[in-house]
């Protein structure tokens, strides 16, 4: 079979998929190529698993080879997947997931892997685009397809699929996936854009994916395959059946107050359903439901019953559709930390912590785009416990990097510069409480906390998530929703920002996708509920605290001449190792003049500044110095006044008294006050101690007499 290939110009630049040269042994494979960067995504369906969900696996893997470069550490070849591989991997995995029908439970994998990069163009956005490819020429039942498109803002122009250079000067960065008729995905962050800003770059994104869309079309097409084939509609018999007996039992069970006592009314429920349809005790050849068929039976009854008492106007808590949830916040609640927060809504509850460091805490982050460091960090953890289960501890999985990285972006925007505050900022974030949307309950904790430290942050941003039940023509938005509502619901509409506008943006669906209307209306309601809480934030703490914990080291940057580098260095690194062993500090200095000081304490920061400073600074006549005894030749001494930088103390300048030998008075390693009372033409510097002595000696002025005259 001959290659073949699609194209489409995108930004002066030729967007092109290609199959039938390479993984041929796929169900699908097609080769994404933008630019100089080259993505191949390949799908393989497998049987069912037995399971009663959809066993579907999307990866992205960047191979360093794809930059020229090596992978980092001691083994040679790349390892687990990193931040970036796990955040691409779930982009391409959530506006997948919904275009499988209900009854396809076979197990799908979708891999790709970045083969070549040209370090301009980000491959993540051509993971999605081939991910639907592939499946999408493949036999396998995908309702697709769909396109993906990023966004950049610069000059007030939106800029399709912008390059790593200008999204660094972008006011915005969003990444959306559709399918022809609706938008089914959303992730952008913002530099607070404006709601209605943020729908039009979202819908012009739209406009954009119909040509990648039908790219994939005229792919299909030009290989001779016909329209997908249709899977028989899914047996809802037994379903029907206890729906028709339990539903009244079910709806009620929803509507117990408490997220702990509304599951054990549920389960009460379950399980009478259960002994209803079990199997007698002996029973060889049961003709009645498997275990398999309750259990997505009853899965299935839960969820009618919430969608039913969302749709009528009854939310199982009791809320109307625009209602939050009960707030609650405070800071400084954990001592010694350098900050400290709490932010409760309803039943989710997170606590997030600060720790602030210097430029050896920052994290280097090493991908095939250029190294870089991150001054700004945020970790979110989901213990078991935050939903009374149990389960064994491992390192954070894709949830919890990606609420993490989440939080993390929408708060960047209002973290102020390092020329502001040079500190690194590290926030971590504990779920003690999850009963919804606690990915946004650590934006407004994150806050708090950043206050807290004393970090002089632009704004307070806050987060809400907004949810959707659609059922026809009829839709019901929730505002603040609850964890049935996610699970159960069509929608999960993240949206973070200041009282400016929009910061951070998510969208997350169970079904094919929304219109416009419903993004507009979404973003509107998140609004009215994101000053709701930024208001209650701001009773708890209205601004920033003016001085950082006095626990946190103490950070002073100073600047200095480039060509003074060496001598605070000194030989071998002389100077500034006995000067931060002296000082209790750390010390590092830029190619710039840049000196970053970090203290555990500000005495210790403050001495180091000004020895620094007297180091750097041209030594001038008339100023005194406290310098060491070098050595003592017969006509003097040298005093070493700064480091590297020597001066003479004639003997007849040592003292105010008749000297016999320089060594009556000083001897080498004392350390003396002198001052500068001259430096000849060959830069020779001359010092005298007689001088101060004589000047302690000075009578002070005899004060004036009443009626007299100076």
């Amino acid at each position: 079979m001959q290659p073949i290939r699609v194209e489409r110009e995108f930004r002066g630049k030729i967007l092109s998929l290609e199959t039938g040269k390479l993984a041929k042994q796929a169900h699908g494979a097609v080769l994404v190529q933008f630019g100089e960067t080259v993505v191949l995504s390949a799908a393989v369906e497998g049987a069912p698993r037995g399971e009663d969900f959809f066993p579907l696996t999307v990866d992205y893997r960047e191979r360093t080879y794809a930059a020229g470069k090596f992978p980092g550490g001691f083994k040679k070849r790349e390892g687990a997947p990193g931040t970036k591989e796990i955040l691409t991997a779930r982009l391409a995995d959530r506006p997948i997931r919904p275009l499988f029908p209900e009854q396809y439970i076979n197990e799908v994998q979708v891999m790709s892997t970045v083969l070549s990069s040209d370090r301009e163009n980000d491959p993540d956005i051509l993971s999605i685009i081939g991910s639907s490819a592939a499946l999408w020429i493949s036999h396998m039942p995908f309702q697709g397809p769909i396109g993906a498109m990023r966004l950049g803002l610069v000059d007030n122009q939106l800029i399709p699929l912008p390059t790593y250079e200008q999204l660094e000067n972008s006011g915005l960065d969003l990444v959306v996936a559709a399918t022809r008729d609706a938008v089914c995905m959303i992730e952008g962050f913002a530099k607070e854009l404006p709601e209605d800003d943020m729908a039009a770059a979202i819908m012009q994104a739209h406009k954009l994916i119909q040509t990648i869309i039908e790219m994939q079309m005229e792919l299909r097409d030009r290989m001779g395959k016909g329209p997908k084939e249709t899977l028989p509609a899914a047996d809802h018999t037994f379903f029907e059946s206890i729906k028709r007996s339990h539903f009244d039992a079910m709806r009620t069970a929803k509507q117990t107050e408490g997220k702990q006592n509304r599951a054990a009314a549920v389960d009460a429920v379950k399980n009478k359903i259960k002994e209803e349809n079990a199997a007698p005790a002996g029973t060889t050849n049961w003709a009645g439901p498997s275990e398999l068929q309750i259990k997505t039976a009853l899965s299935k009854l839960e969820e009618a019953a919430v969608r039913d008492l969302i749709l009528t106007g009854r939310r199982p808590d009791g809320r109307t559709s625009t209602d939050l949830r009960n707030l609650y916040s405070e800071v400084g609640l954990i001592p010694r930390v350098h900050g400290s927060s709490m932010f409760q809504r309803g039943e989710t509850q997170a606590l997030m912590v600060a720790t602030l460091g210097g430029g050896q805490d920052e994290q280097k982050v090493d991908g095939l785009a250029e190294e870089y460091a991150k001054k700004f960090m945020l970790d979110y953890n989901f213990p078991p416990y935050s939903v009374g289960e149990t389960r064994p501890i491992r390192s954070p999985g894709r949830r919890e990097i990606g609420h993490g990285m989440l939080a993390e972006r929408s708060l960047k925007p209002v973290v102020p510069s390092p020329e502001k505050f040079p500190y690194t900022i590290r926030l971590v974030s504990e779920i003690l409480e999850s009963n919804g949307s606690s990915s946004m309950a650590t934006v407004c904790a994150g806050t708090l906390c950043l206050m807290d430290a004393g970090v002089p942050i632009k704004d307070p941003v806050a987060g809400i998530s907004i949810g959707l039940v659609k059922e026809g023509d009829k839709h019901v938005l929730l505002t603040d929703i609850i964890g049935d509502e996610d699970h159960y619901g069509d929608m999960d509409f993240k949206v973070a920002g200041t009282q400016r506008g929009v910061t951070g943006i998510q969208l997350d669906l169970k079904i094919a996708g929304i219109t416009e209307d419903i993004v507009r209306e979404t973003l509107v309601q998140a609004r009215k509920a994101r000053i709701e809480i930024l208001k209650h934030m701001l009773t708890t703490l209205k601004r920033p605290k003016k001085e950082i914990s006095e626990f946190a080291p103490r950070l002073i940057r100073i600047k200095i001449n480039t060509e003074k580098i060496g001598a605070v260095i000194g030989p071998g690194g002389k100077n500034i190792r006995a000067l931060q062993e002296s000082t209790g500090t750390q010390v590092s200095i830029e190619d710039d003049g840049t000196v970053t000081i970090l203290g555990a304490n500000k005495e210790g920061a403050e001495e180091c500044r000004n020895r620094i400073e007297a180091m750097t600074e041209d030594v001038k006549v008339g100023r005194v110095y406290k310098g060491r005894v070098s050595s003592t030749p017969e006509f003097g001494a040298f005093v070493e006044i700064v480091p590297g930088r020597d001066g003479l103390c004639h003997i007849s300048e040592l003292s105010d008294g008749f000297v016999n030998r320089v060594t009556d008075i000083v001897k080498v390693g004392d350390i003396i006050e002198v001052v500068v009372i001259g430096i000849d033409d060959h830069d020779r510097i001359k010092l005298s101690r007689k001088a101060l002595m004589r000047k302690e000696k000075a009578p002070a002025a005899a004060p004036a007499q009443n009626g007299e005259m100076d």
